[in-house]
């Protein structure tokens, strides 16, 4: 009887938990919209210590802080009895909150508020209860008066001064000094032990003090108190020799009897210790003898923790921090000198208060749903679990057939409203308890949308995309994914949904543009939110920045091209050693490049070219390096810029395992620049060999590594440095290293069934990946089952990528999973999917389709829906054709093509929106329902006509000609006037850059499709804006401004005749002219060889000169002062013929002879005569010793310029 009983028993234990599983509990988000409307029994967030010290000097503050929906109300106990918190002036509650702030200022003494204290946090859910807290007052009692009388000890004897502090609260921390408030030197003779007496292993001479005094310091108080001072007197065993003592002789040469070692604490050979775990342990052993003992400590059985363990005070205290159950057993200290040893074993028991394993959790249940609390602890001894409810034991608690108490585990089986409460766990032995509060909520709430709505995401094409939908309600609805209001919901292939709300596309493309759509779905009702997703190109930087090399002054230009999607706005921003580039007078930037002209030695480093879009960015970088000039600084100039690093070399492979291998390299030479990484790629040889691919990078100062790697892989591997500058060459490969096999760790992704038949299901999926198989005779295991039938699964072993289950009935749900499967074993299964098979064309057409609420742009569509049985497959929508039978403008013609738009609705009276429509035009339309693949037989057909509207824009607008004071304007009527034309608006107004004059407007006749404008002013510009007109207002403005003609450089021409600063400029150089004129007439009439060609001649010169900027000639010396000297026979006065310049100087004439010499080239002047040969060369010194002689040919005696 007693074996059914237990057989029972467990059965039903195994029952129960199979319920448990099937329903999972509600993670309730931490969304503010939620958690306002979210009733929840109370929570304890905050408590004091569960042994709380407080500082007599201030005042009491117990913290108890909770939340829940209501705001919870809080109570006390006092040593297990109703505090009344009232009754005592001096204990006030905060406001919506527990925390007890008792005060003293009125008096009392804080000893009377001592105790074991508890928290209790109600509302109408339940009662939340915090520790126990055992409130005691802080102490630091003085020392106890006593006479101490002096210690005389004998030298070389072991000594112990006794400390005996106190017992404070907390302990007070303990230390020995002089009067001098000087420690007391310890050492390995000399030490504190943890009790705090002060131990001397042995005595010497120099011991002998009248000032030991043991210090208590208490944490809380802060005050240090000190014990009456220890006397030590000294007897030496002979007289003292001071002139021979040393570090060596302690004894100075006196003979003192050595003594083996004795433990002066612990006593006798063994003792005991206990210690909880996770607290440190502390085992000390302080010998006596003479020479001073050494101490060593063992465990036996085994080796001391090493990373755990410390030795400290000289190695006479072991501790062992965080200790845990195998640091138990026995430890012995062994103490010896020259004379011998001893030993002391300390068995060391561990024990342990409660500890969780399995701390139980707030549940949050639906009516109905299963669920279950967890409570599990651990301890030395085996702590007990206790229950309670709302802070009663659960045993005294009313009974409930939904909940049963399985020792610590609370199983809850079809939950109800009404039955949320808050349950304690109290797991308790001797040494310590533990209290935890989770309470069971259950909640009904209809679906509801916690994120914005309508979002727009931008993504980067051909990019991993998540679109988030975050949803709630109890029960927990079930959420799906439509595309443009249409279609099957999205799951699968392409897409994926997580439970959380969020669709995943693996890769988005231009195609998946569109306005996504999440509805949650629960018996309580239905919520759904929109995402409108645009696919927009990459930004990406297409002609990068150089690394270049500039000698200093010269200029550095860096490209940086950008390509982006039109739509985005992009910023192209410098920056300089990872610095924001300061752009000033000297540096220069436009969209493409950056240019840094006198370029100097600052100007050296790395420029980086970043380009932002709204969504995403690119960057490129490269190095300037400047250089000195190679005339100026040659060394510099031969210095050579940084380089892309050399190969890395000798790459070993070495701890080889099933999944991993370490690889080593020595690096090569990083050319100036250091390397920052180092790139590991792997080339396997049986399913793309020759093809290397990047395994992983790692930073520029390992040159030791562990690879993870793939099974059944026969790997080779190569490393590539980078640095700033690039890439090295790839180093040589390592020798090949292949892992051993195992089963597959992947599930094949994109499980999915769809019928491609009526009858059928095709069972599709991805296989694995080539590195995914681990092994060879790769197969997949397919299962499929009709949903919630209860029936076996069928099965089937491919190596294909598809399984076709045929003669099926159609449209009808399966349960799918698959698993993989190699020579080593099976993989893990897939999670099960939902298929369906094949459809068929739905039997019904939707009927009665009318419209309500013509505009002249939309329409509102009405329609009797079908039964869904009718459909024969996955409801898609009910899908509208429509199209434009006409125009009511007389004449034109329209296009009729067919349009469609669909609407997912499963309402009993449905309707929509058509929108989009032209208007003043005769419609049609039909309507079809439509599942995956088909769609039913045709509604009827309804015809309507939409109302009129504004008209489109005129066809093209346009200046044809521009004279000096009329403006032609063209335009053409509009492509759909949308109604009946009854004329155009003409607005314009003069333009002055960025403002714009006082607008003017001209009302025009339906037929009239030009206009003459006359301007007031020519030199005007003007804007236009023209607008068709119907009843119903202006349509689409045409804007155009008045453009740059071809004749308007004639018109600029005339025009600048009129400008005073012409006129001027003109009037300056007319007077100019009429000057040099005058200076002619005036040489001619004193004579000269050649009266009008000089003058000619040297007006030309001066202009020449002026313009081209021409040295002087040679003959032309100035003097210091810059003026011209010409030394002649007369008193320095210009001779006839020469002349004079603007200035006053005199300058030579172009037909002058002395530049002449014999054997020189003949020359020709203005009037063509030949004269070189009436040059007479003269010596410069001849010359300067005939000065007053004259001249031997006539030119000379014209112009004698020695």
């Amino acid at each position: 009887m007693m074996g059914q009983g237990a057989h029972a028993a467990l059965a039903l234990v195994l029952l129960l938990l199979l319920l448990w599983r099937q329903a999972a509990p509600i993670e309730v988000p931490q969304d503010p919209k939620i958690l306002q409307d979210l009733k929840q029994p109370p929570t304890i967030v905050k408590q004091s210590v569960k042994d709380y010290i407080v500082d007599p000097r201030d005042n009491i503050i117990i913290e108890c802080e909770a939340k829940g929906n209501p705001v919870p109300t809080f109570s006390w106990r006092r040593n297990g009895k109703f505090f009344n918190i009232g009754k005592d002036p001096r204990v006030t509650m905060r406001k919506r909150s527990g925390t007890l702030e008792i005060g003293f200022r009125s008096g009392g003494r804080p000893e009377d508020y001592e105790g074991e204290y508890q928290c209790f946090a109600s509302n109408e859910f339940g009662v939340a209860l915090s520790n126990k807290i055992l409130l005691r007052v802080s102490k630091a009692p003085l020392w106890p008066k006593e006479v101490l009388e002096p210690v005389v000890v004998t030298e070389g004897s072991p000594l112990v001064l006794l400390c005996n502090p106190p017992p404070g609260l907390p302990p007070p921390f303990t230390f020995w000094m002089n009067n001098a408030m000087t420690p007391i030197p310890q050492d390995k003779r000399v030490s504190m032990g943890l009790n705090g007496d002060l131990y001397f292993s042995n005595v010497l001479a120099k011991d002998a003090h009248t000032d030991y005094s043991c210090n208590a310091r208490f944490l809380f108080t802060h005050t240090i108190q000190q014990k009456n001072p220890f006397t030590l007197k000294v007897q030496p065993k002979e007289l003292y020799n001071d002139t021979s003592y040393n570090a060596t002789d302690p004894y100075g040469g006196r003979r003192v009897a050595e003594s083996t070692p004795t433990f002066l604490s612990p006593s006798g050979s063994e003792s005991s210790k206990m210690v909880l775990r996770d607290e440190q342990l502390l085992l000390e052993c302080i010998a006596a003898g003479l020479p001073t003992p050494t101490i060593k400590w063992f465990k036996k059985g085994g080796d001391l923790p090493g990373r755990k363990v410390k030795f400290e005070n000289f190695n006479k205290t072991l501790k062992i921090v965080n200790v845990s159950e195998e640091d138990a057993g026995e430890y012995v200290c062994m103490a010896n000198n020259q004379l011998g040893s001893i030993r002391h074993s300390i068995f060391v028991q561990v024990k342990a208060a409660p500890y969780w394993l399995d701390k139980p959790t707030n549940l949050v249940l639906a009516p109905d749903e299963n669920g279950r609390l967890v409570c599990r602890a651990n301890g030395n001894p085996k702590p007990n679990i206790q229950w309670l409810i709302n802070g009663q034991p659960v045993d005294s608690s009313p009974p409930n057939l939904s909940r049963q108490v399985l020792g610590d585990t609370i199983i809850f089986r079809s939950v109800q409203m009404g039955s949320s409460a808050v349950y304690q766990c109290n797991a308790s032995n001797q040494h310590g308890y533990l209290l935890a509060n989770a309470f069971v909520s259950v909640l009904d709430m209809p679906p509801r949308m916690l994120g914005p709505k309508n979002q727009l995401i931008k993504v980067i094409e051909n990019n991993r995309t998540f679109l988030d939908c975050p949803f709630f309600g109890s029960p927990l609805p079930e959420l799906r994914w439509f595309k443009n209001g249409q279609g099957s919901g999205l799951d699968g292939g392409q897409y994926r949904v997580y439970i959380n709300g969020t669709l995943e596309i693996k890769r988005a493309r231009s195609e998946d543009e569109g306005t996504y759509t999440c509805v949650a779905n629960s018996i309580l009702g239905t919520a759904e939110n929109q995402v409108r997703l645009e696919v927009k190109e990459q930004t990406r930087i297409v002609r990068a920045p150089e690394r270049q090399s500039a000698i200093r002054g010269s200029t550095a230009h860096f490209d940086c091209k950008v390509k982006s999607d039109p739509s985005l706005s992009v910023t192209v921003t410098w920056t300089k050693d990872d610095k924001p580039l300061q752009l000033g007078w000297r540096l220069r930037k436009d969209d493409e490049s950056l240019t840094i002209p006198n370029v100097n030695e600052g100007d050296e480093g790395m420029y980086t070219c970043t380009v932002k879009s709204d969504i995403d960015q690119d960057m490129a970088s490269a190095r300037l390096t400047v250089l000195e000039e190679a005339s100026l600084n040659p060394s510099v100039s031969s210095a050579l810029p940084p380089d892309r690093p050399e190969p890395p070399m000798d790459l070993d492979l070495s701890d080889p395992a099933a999944r991993s291998v370490r690889l080593t390299w020595i690096p090569g030479n990083d050319n100036r620049s250091p390397i920052t990484q180092f790139l590991v790629q792997f080339e396997e040889d049986h399913w793309e060999p020759g093809r290397w691919q990047n395994l992983s990078t790692y930073p520029g100062d390992l040159n030791s590594v562990i690879l993870q790697l793939a099974p059944f892989v026969n790997y080779q591997f190569r490393v590539i440095a980078i640095n700033s500058v690039g890439q090295s060459q790839p180093s040589r490969p390592s020798p090949r290293y292949k892992t051993s096999g195992a089963a597959p760790d992947a599930i094949p992704r994109g499980l999915r069934g769809w019928g491609s038949k009526k009858d059928n299901m095709e069972i599709t999926w991805e296989p694995l990946l080539d590195l995914e198989r681990n092994g060879p005779n790769l197969h997949y295991n397919v299962w499929w089952r009709l949903k919630d039938s209860g029936d076996e699964w069928s099965n089937v072993t491919t190596i294909g990528s598809k399984h076709v289950i045929h003669n099926t009935e159609t449209y009808v749900p399966y349960e799918i999973k698959i698993q993989a499967r190699n020579e080593f074993g099976a993989g893990p299964e897939s999670n099960v999917v939902i298929g369906y098979s094949g459809e068929d064309k739905p039997t019904d057409a939707p009927t009665a389709l009318r419209v309500s609420k013509v505009e002249s742009t939309t329409a509102n569509i009405h329609w009797k829906p079908v039964a869904l049985n009718s459909v024969q497959g996955e409801f898609k929508e009910y899908r509208l054709y429509y199209w434009r039978e006409s125009s009511l403008v007389a004449g034109l013609v329209v296009s009729k093509e067919k349009k469609t738009k669909g609407f997912f609705s499963t309402v009993a009276e449905p309707s929509g929106i058509l929108s989009d429509l032209v208007p003043y035009s005769k419609y049609k339309m039909f309507m079809v329902v439509a599942n995956s693949r088909f769609e039913s037989p045709l509604s009827n057909t309804v015809e309507f006509t939409t109302k009129e509207g504004v008209p489109d824009a005129p066809k093209f607008f346009r200046i044809n000609r521009r004279g000096f004071d009329t403006l032609q304007l063209e335009w053409g009527k509009p492509l759909e006037p949308n109604g009946i034309l009854v004329g155009y608006l003409l607005k314009y107004q003069t333009v002055n850059g960025t403002r714009l004059g006082h607008p003017q407007f001209k009302n025009l006749l339906p037929n009239e499709t030009e206009f003459t404008l006359r301007l007031p002013d020519r030199s005007v510009r003007y804007k236009f804006f023209l607008s068709a007109r119907t009843q119903e207002g202006a349509g689409e403005v045409f804007a155009d401004e008045s453009p740059h003609f071809a004749n308007e450089a004639y018109i600029d021409q005339v025009d600048i005749a009129t400008q005073g600063w012409f006129i001027g400029l003109m009037c300056a150089i007319a007077l100019i002219i009429l000057i040099l004129l005058i200076v002619c007439f005036i040489k001619r009439s004193r004579g000269g060889k050649y009266p009008g060609g000089g003058c000619v001649t040297g007006f030309t010169k001066y202009l020449v000169r002026d313009k081209k900027d021409l040295p002087l000639d040679p003959v032309d010396q100035k003097d210091q002062d810059g003026s011209f000297d010409y030394h002649s026979d007369e008193d320095n006065k210009p001779l006839q013929g020469s002349q004079t310049s603007l200035d006053g100087n005199v300058k030579e004439s172009d037909d002058s002879l002395v530049d002449y010499g014999e054997g020189g080239d003949g020359q020709f002047n203005e009037d063509g005569s030949f004269i070189g040969q009436y040059t007479v060369k003269k010596d410069k010194d001849e010359t300067e010793g005939n000065e007053s002689s004259e001249a031997t040919s006539p030119v000379n005696a014209i112009y004698s310029l020695a």
